[in-house]
């Protein structure tokens, strides 16, 4: 039986029951206040050429295989992720125990209770150990702690504290970084911003980042180049590649935002309501507006206005939004079946997934060309460019 690429490929079971005793614990707690305990697996694949799938070796894994283990409490939350709403079991307590995971272009995170571990490529300070080197397994950073959200870009990294604070290291070029300097950091350095209050609220891509505060407004810095995915007016900016190196408030975005996403060339912005807001290119329609003009303005999704979405997320030149009913909508770039559509066409606006309709999703994400989601019952859908077996399906392409 052969698999085309652009099927969307389900998971029931992802591993073997042995695949944990050759894989190291990274974590094991012991506070009975916390209650019952649970076993996590962390899982990788796709192509490790630079040590991203944390295997201790460059290779390509065809199938998902564990990577490290964690001995956690059974009542954990994930933590604040890219584009989604915050969670509001984890808000009022039920599970103040926070695991998180983010995949920059060369480079991995895993987040344990305010600490992280992130290995793969070293160029540029990108794993913030103070070198260049690779790191091919899980390593423990500990030059940044008390840590709320990881998210990696494609040759830096950026962090949130428990504090509110953002910090950031790897590649400075383009201002993705928000020193005001365009030259690398090889350790975490805290993002002086003009903003009051606190960071709640943390999102980057290939160059460009976004922030947003306690009082709801958003700030963005890295490259523009002119396509307006910084929001901060049209004609490109004034540094190095058209950038801003220094974070600036949106000023044009008219509402108070809840998260934000930023796709490669775009930004996506979601109100605490469920209300989505879009701007930068569009020559694929990344904005879902239903034209391919480019904007540098933050425009609400017309077709969106009445219905709630709780996440969203941004892949090179596609995107996803979760409803609350646990429904997919997908637009954008279609060339490489990451809409789930079932072809290779481009969609102008969000547009229900009739092969997810008979699933609750949870969860969705993006890599630059794929797409996955996960169901209530913990099942893994992926679609999307497949030729470095990043769908975890071997012989798709």
């Amino acid at each position: 039986m052969a698999l085309r690429p652009r099927s969307l490929l389900k998971f029931r079971r992802l591993f073997s029951s042995s695949s944990a005793a050759s894989t190291p614990l990274l974590w094991s707690f012991s506070n009975e206040d916390l209650g019952d305990e649970s076993l996590v697996e962390i899982l990788s694949w796709g192509r490790g050429s630079s040590g991203q799938l944390g295997g201790g070796k460059e290779e390509i894994r065809y199938y998902p295989a564990t990577v490290a283990s964690l001995r956690i409490p059974a009542r954990f939350c994930l933590s604040p992720s890219s584009g989604r709403l915050a969670n509001i079991e984890c808000r009022n307590g039920a599970g103040s125990f926070e695991v998180g995971i983010s995949c920059g272009l060369f480079h991995s995170s895993l987040l344990v209770d305010g600490r992280f571990w992130i290995w793969g490529k070293g160029d540029g300070g990108r794993l913030g150990f103070g070198h260049e080197n690779p790191v091919f397994v899980p390593t423990l950073n500990s030059n940044l702690d008390e840590v709320r959200s990881i998210a990696l870009g494609g040759i830096h990294s950026t962090a949130l504290t428990r504090a509110g604070e953002v910090f950031t290291w790897g590649y400075g070029g383009f201002g993705a970084l928000g020193h005001s300097v365009y030259h690398r950091e090889l350790l975490p350095r805290l993002v002086e911003g003009s903003w009051t209050g606190k960071i709640v609220h943390l999102a980057t891509s290939g160059a460009h980042t976004a922030a947003v505060t306690d009082s709801g407004e958003l700030y963005t810095w890295g490259r523009d180049q002119g396509d307006g995915r910084l929001g901060l007016g049209g004609g490109g900016c004034p540094g190095e590649g058209g950038a801003f190196a220094i974070p600036s408030r949106v000023k044009a975005l008219p509402v108070s935002v809840a998260a934000v996403s930023c796709g490669g060339f775009f930004t996506l912005a979601l109100t605490a309501d469920g209300q989505l807001w879009s701007w930068g290119a569009n020559s694929n329609y990344e904005l879902g507006r239903g034209d391919d003009t480019s904007d540098w303005r933050p425009q609400p999704i017309p077709s969106l206005q009445d219905t709630r979405i709780i996440q969203i997320a941004s892949g090179g030149y596609h995107s996803l939004a979760l409803t609350d009913e646990g429904a997919v909508l997908s637009w954008g770039h279609g060339g490489h079946g990451q809409l789930g559509h079932g072809s290779t066409e481009r969609q102008k606006v969000p547009t229900a997934i009739e092969a997810l309709a008979e699933e609750r999703i949870t969860y969705i994400a993006c890599g630059g060309s794929s797409s996955a989601a996960v169901t209530d019952k913990g099942e893994l859908y992926m679609w999307g460019y497949a030729s470095d077996s990043q769908l975890g399906v071997p012989g798709l392409f």
